[in-house]
């Protein structure tokens, strides 16, 4: 007797075999005309523009890239502990309960630190790398110029965003 598992097993299996086959008895030029045509399109927008006037744009530092990147594995090393403190079966419900919050709350400040790098971004054209702590934001800035008016402005349009005093520090970088 075939269960519903070795079911739907024998038909991906099925389907996937069946695709691959067609696949591999597709005719080639069926594949190079279309490659060609994208070629062909590529190459016109290229002569279509001045190659003298070429600029390249940097879109973050690479310091900015490495902070969100070790703050992403710290946080996700994080989430992963209270996932496993989650779905343990010897866990209390009220250990699960604090993990499910906790993970509510690395998510509420994701999100926190993703409106504020976009509130800079749009108010002062500056890219940004921001960490949310409870009472502490660190906002970590690219600027040619390093200016205290402009950390103040940027310090300032940030506790607006909060009720509670915050303690907010910004640092430049070129």
């Amino acid at each position: 007797m075939i269960n519903k598992q070795n079911l739907w097993f024998l038909t991906l299996f099925s389907l996937i075999l069946v695709l691959s086959v067609y696949y591999i008895t597709m005719p080639n030029d069926l594949l190079s005309s279309k490659k060609a045509t994208e070629i062909e399109e590529a190459k016109k927008q290229t002569d279509t523009k001045d190659n003298t006037d070429t600029k390249v744009t940097i879109e973050e530092s690479d310091n900015l890239t490495a902070l969100r990147v070790s703050l992403e594995e710290a946080r996700d090393e994080e989430k992963e502990k209270l996932k496993k403190t989650m779905t343990k079966e010897d866990a209390s419900t009220e250990e699960k309960n604090n993990a499910y919050e906790q993970l509510k709350y690395l998510e509420a400040v994701e999100g926190e630190e993703e409106k504020l790098e976009k509130l800079i971004l749009d108010t002062y054209k500056l890219n940004s790398f921001i960490q949310v702590d409870t009472t502490q934001i660190k906002v970590v800035a690219v600027s040619k110029k390093h200016d205290t008016t402009l950390a103040n402005d940027i310090m300032r349009s940030i506790q607006a965003e909060y009720k509670e005093k915050k303690n907010i520090t910004v640092r430049f970088e070129k």
